[in-house]
């Protein structure tokens, strides 16, 4: 189909559906219902190892939600914090295209960082793991693998199981067929994100829908630690529309919400900016209730933070001053509690971004911000 074509459909959808309406004041509610998040809980938590590493004291937990493997997710602290009551920051690492792993992205562990890991991290990082050096700022960071990713990322075997041809990978030396891993793994989940959307479509929820499901519980487990105070949580590009629905769905207890590179309007992304991005950006039925920004804003006076890249390749520049110009609309009554930042940077988190977030962050760890 040519793009006549598909601006001819989405002319007729939006005269049959009404679709990006104005949203009514139970959104939130209607949304959660729509993209189908799960209820979860982060069970039988249990410490998998400890270390200190360059002024960071880290601890490997993990948990069960309930199916596939266990979430593990770091734990970093001040290596000097001792058993003080720490700020929490919930670190959600992107997406990017790399599902082998997932907070290694962000967060270092007692191990160096693969060569995909830094690769990545210099391309859209700064070259840093941003969540170990706010863990040294004074804050407990916790970064979860979300569904797809790292721990939780899909097995080979279960893709098969959906009927999805995986070629199997050169065999090892006196060994059977290798499981692809790094790069060569990315590159088969990257084609089975298709499948996975069509299944959590199936069972009526979405893959927007169970990552979640599965933030809200890692949220609720950093809460309920007792070296942590509030609650807030931050993440670039995939990482960042996974905070954007965490502070939606939240129940009103999250501190603060910080999006890096993520929001535009979804009616400025028709034709040249939809193909370039996740499933999870794309929940069934989402746009019949509202346009993304109306949900990125529905939590207000809660303080937000969005930034948004005027040179970002995958986001339109028109998208990002419409959505800036509708959360605006949504903070009309608290006008300080949303801080929108354009600025002239791609599509990244780099070292100045962090530095203005990590501040952000402070300020809104010690100060009521008023809650939805």
């Amino acid at each position: 189909m040519g793009s006549s074509t598909l601006r001819g459909l989405a002319g007729l959808a939006a005269r049959q559906h009404g679709l990006f309406p104005e949203p009514g004041p139970d959104l939130r509610e209607r949304a959660r219902d729509c993209i189908g998040v799960l209820a979860l809980t982060a069970a039988d938590v249990r410490t998998e190892r400890t270390w200190t590493r360059d002024g960071v004291a880290g601890e490997e937990v993990s948990w069960d939600v309930g199916f596939g493997p266990r979430t593990h997710a770091y734990v970093l602290r001040p290596a000097d914090a001792g058993d003080a009551v720490l700020p929490g920051v919930l670190a959600l690492h992107c997406h990017a295209g790399m599902k082998y792993a997932g907070k290694e992205k962000i967060a270092d562990g007692p191990e160096e960082p693969s060569a995909e890991v830094r690769r990545l991290r210099a391309a859209i990082y700064g070259g840093r793991g941003w969540a170990s050096e706010l863990a040294r700022r004074g804050f407990t960071v916790l970064a979860p693998d979300a569904f797809g990713w790292g721990s939780r990322r899909i097995a080979v075997a279960d893709m098969r199981a959906t009927g999805f041809a995986v070629a199997p990978a050169e065999p090892r030396e006196g060994a059977g067929p290798a499981e692809p891993t790094g790069d060569s793994y990315d590159e088969v989940a990257a084609e089975y994100e298709h499948v996975l959307a069509k299944y959590c479509t199936v069972l009526g929820t979405s893959l927007a829908g169970v990552i979640a499901g599965e933030d809200l519980a890692a949220a609720a487990y950093l809460r309920a630690r007792p070296d942590v105070g509030r609650v807030a949580c931050a993440g670039l590009s995939g990482g960042g529309l996974r905070a954007a629905l965490l502070g939606a769905f939240d129940p009103g207890r999250l501190s603060a919400v910080a999006v890096v590179a993520m929001i535009s309007s979804y009616r400025d992304m028709l034709d040249e900016h939809l193909a370039g991005h996740t499933w999870m950006l794309y929940p069934p039925g989402l746009s019949r209730l509202c346009d993304l920004p109306d949900l990125v804003g529905c939590a207000a006076p809660r303080p937000l933070l969005v930034w948004y890249g005027e040179r970002d390749p995958i986001l339109p520049l028109s998208g990002m001053r419409r959505a800036h110009a509708m959360i605006t609309a949504h903070y009309r009554q608290a006008p300080s509690g949303y801080t929108g930042v354009f600025a002239d940077t791609g599509h990244g988190f780099g070292l100045p971004v962090q530095e203005r977030v990590f501040a952000w962050l402070a300020h809104h760890s010690q100060t009521d911000g008023g809650a939805p």
